[in-house]
């Protein structure tokens, strides 16, 4: 019997858990269960016309093969004019490395800065691989808690006691996932000036949700002219024009990381599909309706889930500021993340996430994602209260 000398690296490597509870629901689905998926993070809307027609029209024209590692110009090009018109911040073209997905970038720049003896620093309750591509490095995860008494944001003091020599980045999710949180620009304000005194700490900054907005206005970290030279941006296409599936992304870079960044892209993934490349420019240049009309629906959608949520004894939730992501406090029902995860799907087939999905500091949450119709919303939460009276939860 064979015998695999794989990797210690891969005991590391964790999962995305959205990923697992979209399998069993859809198993469920398959006998039968009507399942209300309020558990993936992906828009529920349908990729507009202008930019499905213009990845068409790239395959008619015959772009076919692969293109430079970095992206097509026309594209970095889009994104540099994006960026301005956005944040009113100039970039260079070359500076954009263009990948197959936001996480691509995440994962590119943990590699690049991580490794045995490194240390990285990470938001917690946080999208999960950023703690597994760390571990899977070998450098040592260290979390930034994201506390519900700060509306999940985090202490700009207690993040910088953190740094120590071998601190080598820090990762920053605002607007965040799971927890629809935003970090305000006072408290990005005294975080950077801070790491002015760790000039050899770099800074992830990813912003993939940025455009998914409700009140308050999104600062960028690309304002922040004493830490451009350390500086990569995460952003993409998935979450602002529905395209989660279309695998589109880009990465900011300081023109110094550019030449590692491209050669990691190049011996992973070699380039990113020519024709979707072209739809994305479409997406950046083309009309704004879809997500203008998204966004709003989403708002509508968010004031829905937390009144209902707020309702069912046990539960409670803040207003999320961004995203499309609640993460509801549900010590009050006595059961713990995982256990409220199982019995939600199987018992009453409504798909969510455990807040320890999202690391340990997620424990006695769970996360709603409100990319699902208001009706369908309305239904799930009816479902909840009803067993929560029941079972004499809260």
């Amino acid at each position: 019997m064979s015998s695999y000398q794989i990797s210690e690296n891969m005991n590391n490597l964790g999962t995305e858990n959205a990923f697992v509870v979209l399998a069993r629901a859809a198993e469920l689905e398959r006998q039968g269960h009507k399942v209300i998926n309020l558990g993936i993070g992906q828009p529920d809307f349908k990729t507009a016309d202008h930019i499905v027609e213009a990845a068409v029209k790239a395959l008619k024209d015959g772009h076919h093969g692969y293109t430079p590692g970095n992206g097509i110009l026309e594209l970095r090009e889009a994104v540099a004019a994006d960026i301005f018109k956005r944040h009113k911040v100039d970039i260079n073209p070359d500076q954009v490395v263009i990948v197959p997905g936001g996480k691509v970038t995440m994962w590119h720049c943990i590699l690049m800065f991580g490794g045995k003896g490194k240390e990285i620093l990470y938001p917690n309750p946080g999208f999960p691989i950023y703690e597994s591509a760390i571990k899977f490095s070998g450098a040592k995860a260290i979390p930034i808690p994201l506390l519900e008494e700060t509306n999940f944001s985090f202490d700009p003091e207690k993040t910088i006691s953190s740094i120590n020599e071998n601190t080598s980045l820090i990762i920053i999710n605002s607007p965040a996932n799971p927890t629809g949180g935003m970090i305000k620009k006072e408290l990005l304000d005294i975080l950077v000036k801070k790491l002015e005194e760790f000039p050899n700490v770099s800074i992830l900054s990813d912003e993939i949700y940025s455009h998914i907005l409700y009140e308050n206005d999104f600062y960028s970290m690309l304002n922040y002219k004493s830490i451009l030279d350390r500086l990569i941006i995460l952003d993409g296409w998935s979450k602002t024009y529905a395209m989660t599936g279309w695998r589109i992304g880009y990465g900011i870079w300081p023109l110094k990381l550019v030449e590692q960044a491209t050669r990691l892209n190049i011996n992973s993934v070699s380039c990113t599909n020519a024709a979707t490349q072209f739809a994305a420019i479409k997406a950046l240049t083309g009309p704004q309706d879809q997500v203008a009309n998204m966004i709003k629906e989403f708002n509508e959608r968010k004031n829905l889930i937390v009144e209902k949520t707020n309702q069912i004894p046990g539960m409670h939730s803040q207003m999320p500021e961004g995203a499309f992501y609640t993460m509801p406090n549900i010590t009050g029902t006595k059961l713990s993340s995982k256990e409220m995860e199982t019995i939600l799907l199987e018992e009453l087939k409504i798909a969510t996430v455990a807040g320890t999905s999202f690391g340990e500091y997620g424990e006695g949450y769970i996360r709603f994602s409100y990319a699902n119709s208001q009706k369908n919303i309305l239904e799930a939460l009816n479902r909840i209260h009803e067993y929560a009276i029941e079972n004499k939860w809260g």
